[in-house]
């Protein structure tokens, strides 16, 4: 199998984060690269690299037509897949497999041109028709805003596809190419062929890596491509092997069973960091921790007051618990769901830390004493930041118990409205401040269980505005908005701590600016190789 000229190099990215009209995005391109543990039969160590995964890993994951809104699937879709246009180093919207975007003076019309060479793990050429199955197929967040807003997909030929929307859309192109799964191309014969579930089973896409195996709970396991059209990936064989526990994952690390190990805090990441032949590797990434209150629109519930909410935000010790869990690399904010680093991010005042204050404030809100404030539901892996907070809050009466829940099934539970009381929500996704108020903010949001419609109609008025400084007015407004409101409390933006094994030469840490995991895969390296 050939993969495209040898030698060819992609042009530089330029770094943008809107495209203007008429302007042409740089070629460019990246993939992405993770775990592995030793499977049975497979290659040699000398040719495969092994991760530590902190979460079990999910089939939704595996198909980009099922994005959740949640930064984790990327972390197998940068190995199995390729988008249109996606993050890279360097470049927030980089082309991909579109070789170059046009938008048209007026704003309605993108014109994407096919990478010549692109190919599936088929073998089979990415074409037009690909690129618009893939976006009729795709079901996952902002399915409904896409569809509302996209009048017609054209494909004038085998290598160019247009999209048409039904008004101006500054965003099209960051929900299309990061906040979405809407943007990373499936093979069409195949997908068809085998339906939703067997594609799950069995994915085929255009990345990096090919599929190999899955086992549930156990590991994944891909294979370098020798076709794919950036490079050959530098390391034959991949697996994510799934190890919940963190203790367990410093262990594997330092026996050299693994070679990178995801998320590792508190005392064990001073352990690592202490290691001789292990290195450190935080991450300042795009995830901001908060407690979400779903039931702050029941007038029956403590959590309508506003100063409940406010009690329970002035009940959280962000800086102690950043420098016992995360040790002090995340940055406390007060900005609960947008990262600082994101196109239009308002910086808020510095969230307060004073018990006594939120007892005040309790006991004019007619609690005096406290409350029984129900589940705190959390991802399982991020229990140990609920172990902290649930102590902070009942240290000003505020009675919770922590409910901690596999990842998958957190998402799945958040997205459908599942949950009462308390939430410790953490969006990761990529994009920009407005695609994140559109997914935990506004009316319909896969992730607000409620809305102000002060907020939705400031949202939308955003939404069709061309003019750069009005619209970033308008998306700060919404941001001090939600913190005067308490709709969250903040509680810091996430400093993701990993560490690597003394195989390992390019990680690929840090190269995409806010993503927590190791990208692009094709350029991650051993040493010695």
């Amino acid at each position: 199998m050939s993969s495209g000229p040898k030698g060819r190099e992609p042009c530089p990215a330029h770094a943008w984060s809107t495209i203007g009209r008429r302007e042409l995005l740089a070629a460019g391109g990246l993939g992405l690269m993770t775990g592995l543990t030793r499977p049975a039969a497979a290659a040699s160590p000398l040719d495969q690299l092994t991760w530590g995964v902190h979460v079990s890993l999910a089939p939704a994951w595996f198909d980009p037509a099922e994005a959740s809104g949640i930064i984790t699937p990327f972390l197998v879709l940068y190995a199995l897949h390729d988008a249109m246009v996606k993050p890279m180093p360097g470049t927030a919207l980089a082309p991909s497999l579109a070789e170059s975007v046009t938008a048209s003076d007026d704003g309605r019309t993108y014109d994407f041109v096919i990478r010549e060479g692109a190919a599936f793990h088929t073998g089979d050429p990415v074409t037009s028709a690909d690129v618009k199955f893939s976006f009729d197929r795709y079901r996952g967040v902002a399915h409904d805003l896409l569809q509302a807003r996209v009048a017609e997909v054209e494909t004038p030929d085998a290598r160019h596809v247009r999209f048409r929307l039904k008004k101006p859309w500054p965003d099209f192109l960051t929900f299309y190419a990061t906040a979405t799964g809407a943007g990373w191309i499936v093979p069409k014969r195949y997908a068809e062929q085998v339906g939703p579930d067997g594609f799950k089973k069995a994915p085929v896409g255009a990345g990096p890596y090919r599929f190999v195996s899955f086992k549930p709970g156990v590991e994944l396991v891909l294979e370098a491509s020798e076709r794919y059209w950036r490079k050959k990936p530098a390391v034959k064989r991949l697996v994510f092997k799934v190890i919940p526990d963190e203790t367990t994952r410093l262990a594997a690390l330092k026996a050299g069973e693994i070679d990178i190990a995801y998320s590792v805090r508190g005392e064990l990441a001073e352990k690592l960091r202490s290691t001789p032949g292990l290195a450190l590797k935080p991450a300042l990434v795009q995830g901001p921790f908060c407690l979400y209150f779903p039931e702050q629109w029941d007038d029956q519930s403590p959590w309508h007051d506003v100063r409940v909410r406010r009690a329970a935000s002035l009940a959280i010790d962000r800086k102690t618990i950043n420098e016992a869990l995360t040790l002090g690399f995340s940055e406390v904010t007060g900005n609960a769901i947008v990262p600082k680093g994101f196109d239009f991010y308002w910086q808020p005042p510095a969230p307060e830390f004073d018990p006594d204050k939120a007892k005040r404030l309790l006991a004019e809100a007619g609690l005096r004493g406290g409350f029984d404030a129900g589940n705190y539901n959390c991802d399982a892996s991020y229990s140990n930041i609920g172990e902290a907070v649930v102590d902070n809050l009942l240290a000003v009466g505020i009675r919770a118990k922590l409910r901690p829940i596999e990842r998958a099934a957190f998402i799945k539970e958040f997205s459908e409205k599942k949950y009462k009381n308390i939430i410790q929500a953490g969006p990761g996704a990529f994009g920009n401040a407005a695609t994140r108020i559109e997914a935990h903010l506004v009316k319909g949001g896969v992730f607000s269980y409620g809305s102000y419609p002060d907020i939705d109609e400031l949202y939308q008025q955003q939404a069709g505005e061309l003019d750069r400084p009005r619209r970033e007015a308008i998306l700060f407004k919404i941001q001090q908005l939600m913190v005067e409101r308490t709709i969250y409390a903040p509680i810091w933006q996430l400093a993701f701590i990993n560490g690597i094994g003394p195989r390992v030469g390019e990680s690929g840490f840090g190269r995409i600016p806010l993503f927590p995991y190791t990208a692009p895969y094709e350029d991650i390296t051993i040493k010695g190789t």
